[in-house]
């Protein structure tokens, strides 16, 4: 491997870790998700520095030119953090679709609370507070039930 292109794969790994660094001591990433563009930098940092390691690596992959391994392998890298993301959207994607139901259930009790007359006392004429929560408490136990 050409020494030139070993400095700038070298180069860019160790600016791809200073950009998690940075992005982790923003809170801009996630310091699960960090952990693993750390170990892909760390990788590919390994792999720019030790020619040997490279070369072999690019011989058990049938690469002719061992620079293109480490396109190979991050390329590799990055597919499965595509299907890593993916697979993380689709269940933030269900999460936010039951949450929604369950504000639309919620806004509809509070609609049909607010529809009731509260209840009064008959001795003086007044809506009592223990009254009032008792009987939305046992309402939403029957609408729950029947819902």
């Amino acid at each position: 491997m050409d020494t030139r292109i070993q400095v700038v794969a070298g180069a860019v790994a160790i600016a791809l870790l200073a950009i998690v660094l940075d992005l982790v001591r923003r809170r801009r990433l996630l310091e699960r998700y960090a952990l693993l563009w750390m170990l892909a930098s760390l990788v590919l940092l390994g792999l720019a520095v030790w020619r040997e390691l490279l070369d072999q690596v690019a011989s058990a992959l049938g690469v002719a030119f061992p620079p293109n391994a480490l396109f190979v392998i991050a390329l590799g890298f990055v597919l499965l953090l595509l299907l890593h993301f993916s697979v993380a959207v689709s269940r933030l994607s269900d999460q936010t679709k039951i949450l929604a139901q369950r504000v639309a259930l919620l806004e509809d009790r509070v609609r049909q609370s607010d529809a009731q007359p509260p209840p009064t006392d008959t001795r003086n004429g007044d809506a009592t507070d223990e009254e009032t929560r008792r009987r939305e408490m046992i309402g939403a136990g029957r609408r729950l039930a029947d819902g």
